[in-house]
C-alpha cells in the first residue's frame, strides 16, 4: 500500500476519511457534512482513538464513501491508532484510494505516525492462499494525507523505513519452517547489503572450530545446518568505534528435541525465531533511515529436531566461553543458542551494551500474557532506557528481578551450570543462565518476548499472526540513546 501526501484532496480518491478528535466539529468539508455528523452522533461515534463511522454521501453527482476517523486526544499514539483503524476498515472494502483530511493541529510527526499505523495494519501474508475469496482480497492501494503542513514527507520517510523493518520481521516469523530455516533465513536477509549493511555468516565448521558446543548441540538433531548471521550497520562513518549489539534467538522450528513438545499447538513453533527476526528487522529499519549509529545485530540460527543424532537429556556440552553445561531438558534450547552467540559477539565486537531478544520461556506467557515483554538487566540505567523506549514505541516491557538466590537454582552437580532450574521462576532462571555468559562490565539486558511475537487476534496495527514486536522498541532505543 502506497502512502502519499498532497495539499488538496486528489480527484482520484474514491474515499474521504476525515480525522476528528473527541471534540466533534460543527461542520465537515463536504456538502452533506451536517447529515454525516448527525448520523455519527446517532451511532454514538464520539471520536475515540481507533473508532470509526462509515457512510456514503453524494458529491458532484458521484457517490463518495465517507469515513469519520477517531483520533482521540490527537496525541501521536492516538493518531497511529487512527491510521490502523483506517486500514482495518478499508483494506478489503472495495475502496482503492483513500484521502485523509488532516486538521491544521496535526503536525508533520503526527501525520507520519498516522501513516505508520495505516501501513503497519495493511501487512498480510497471503503467499500460500490460492483460493482467497474475492471479497477477502485487499483493494486499498493508496492513502493520501491531505495536509498543508511542511515536513510531512520527510517525517514519513523515517517512519516508512521503520515499517519496512517491521514487515521483514513479520515475514520471517510468518513463514513456515520448511521455507525459513537457518540457511534460508540468511538468504532472506541478503538484500540488506543493498542498504549498506555488512553481512557476516558463520557455518557449522566455523562454529565447531570456535568451540560453540552449546549451539551446535541444539542443531545436531536436524538436517538443517546452523548458522550465525551478523548484520553490521555503521551510520557514523567510523566515528563510533564500539557498536551496541543486539543478539536474537533464531530457532526456526522447535520440536523440543528429545524432550519433545505436545503435538497440539506445535505448529506455532515456527515463530520461535522471533528474537532473531526482530534483530534483522531492526537492522533493516536503521539502515533504511540511515541512522547515525553503530549497531551490530547477531542471529543464532538453528532447528531443534529429535533424530537419532539429537542431543539427549543429561548430555554435557562445552560452550564457546569454556563453561560446561548439563542439558537437563532439550526443550530449553534457546539459552544454549544465545550463550554461544553472546560469547562470540563479545569476543568480536567488545560491546559496552548488549541486548538479547528471545521467545525463551512459556513461563513468561503465563506471567505477562500478550501485554508486555519481560525485561531482565544487570544495569538499572539500561533497564530504564528500555522501559521508556518500549512505552514510546508501543512495544511495552515489564522488569523482573535477578539475584544470587535464583542463580543458585541452576548450579549443576556435574558441570558448571545446568540449562533449567525448578518449575518455579522459570523465566528468571533462564535469564540467570544467560547472565553467566555476559562479560564483566558489559551492560546487558535480556528481553523474553515469548508472548509478543504472535497474535491470535488483530491489534491496532497488526492483523492476526506475526506482530513484528521488538523492531520499534530497538529502533526507539537507538534513536534515544545511541544516535549522534
Amino acid at each position: 500500500m502506497e502512502i502519499a501526501t498532497s495539499p488538496s484532496r486528489p480527484s482520484a480518491a474514491d474515499t474521504l476519511a476525515i480525522l476528528v478528535t473527541k471534540d466533534l466539529p460543527e461542520s465537515l468539508v463536504i456538502d452533506a457534512g451536517r447529515t454525516v455528523l448527525a448520523g455519527a452522533k446517532a451511532a454514538r461515534f464520539a471520536g475515540d482513538a481507533g473508532a470509526s463511522f462509515e457512510t456514503f454521501a453524494e458529491e458532484g453527482g458521484s457517490l463518495l464513501r465517507v469515513l469519520l476517523l477517531g483520533a482521540g486526544s490527537g496525541s501521536d499514539a492516538d493518531l497511529e491508532k487512527a491510521g490502523g483503524a483506517l486500514t482495518a476498515k478499508l483494506l478489503t472494502s472495495g475502496a482503492v484510494h483513500a484521502a485523509v483530511e488532516l486538521p491544521s493541529t496535526v503536525k508533520a510527526q503526527g501525520a507520519a505516525r498516522l501513516a505508520l499505523g495505516a501501513k503497519l495494519r495493511s501487512w498480510r501474508w497471503d503467499a500460500y492462499r490460492t483460493r482467497l475469496p474475492e471479497k477477502s482480497k485487499p483493494t486499498l492501494a493508496t492513502v493520501t494525507l491531505v495536509t498543508g503542513q511542511a515536513g510531512v514527507a520527510e517525517a514519513w520517510a523515517r517512519q516508512s523505513a521503520l515499517a519496512d523493518g517491521v514487515a521483514l520481521t513479520r515475514e520471517l516469523v510468518a513463514e513456515p519452517a520448511n521455507i525459513i530455516y537457518p540457511e534460508s533465513f540468511v538468504e532472506r536477509c541478503r538484500h540488506l547489503a543493498d542498504l549498506g549493511v555488512e553481512i557476516t555468516v558463520l557455518d557449522e565448521k566455523q562454529m565447531a572450530d570456535l568451540g560453540m558446543g552449546a549451539l551446535l548441540g541444539v542443531a545436531q538433531g536436524s538436517v538443517r545446518k546452523p548458522r550465525i548471521l551478523a548484520l553490521r550497520w555503521d551510520g557514523t562513518g567510523g566515528k563510533v568505534k564500539t557498536p551496541v549489539v543486539f543478539v536474537g534467538k533464531g530457532v526456526t522450528f522447535d520440536t523440543g528435541g528429545i524432550s519433545i513438545k505436545p503435538a497440539a499447538g506445535m505448529e506455532d513453533m515456527k515463530w520461535d525465531m522471533g528474537g532473531a527476526g526482530a534483530v534483522a528487522g531492526t537492522l533493516k529499519a536503521l539502515a533504511g533511515r540511515k541512522a547515525n549509529a553503530h549497531v551490530v545485530g547477531i542471529c543464532g540460527l538453528v532447528e531443534n529436531m529429535p533424530d537419532g543424532n539429537a542431543q539427549r537429556p543429561g548430555d554435557v556440552v562445552t560452550s564457546m566461553s569454556g563453561q560446561t553445561i548439563e542439558v537437563i531438558n532439550t526443550d530449553a534450547e534457546g539459552r544454549l543458542v544465545l550463550c554461544d552467540a553472546i560469547t562470540w559477539a563479545q569476543k568480536n565486537y567488545a560491546p559496552e551494551v548488549l541486548i538479547d531478544l528471545a521467545t525463551l520461556t512459556g513461563a513468561m506467557i503465563i506471567a505477562l500474557g500478550d501485554q508486555h515483554g519481560g525485561l531482565f538487566s544487570n544495569d538499572d540505567g539500561l533497564a530504564e532506557d528500555l522501559l521508556a523506549a518500549g512505552k514510546a514505541a508501543g512495544d511495552p516491557l515489564w522488569r523482573f528481578p535477578l539475584s544470587d538466590a535464583y542463580n543458585k537454582l541452576i548450579d549443576s552437580p556435574i558441570a558448571d551450570i545446568k540449562n533449567v532450574g525448578p518449575r518455579g521462576a522459570g523465566s528468571i532462571t533462564a535469564a540467570q543462565f544467560i547472565k553467566r555468559f555476559v562479560d564483566e562490565g558489559v551492560k546487558w539486558a535480556h528481553l523474553d518476548i515469548a508472548g509478543m511475537v504472535w497474535a491470535d487476534k488483530p491489534g491496532a496495527t497488526w492483523d492476526k499472526g506475526a506482530t513484528g514486536y521488538g523492531v520499534r522498541l530497538l529502533d526507539q532505543l537507538v534513536a534515544d540513546k545511541f544516535e549522534g
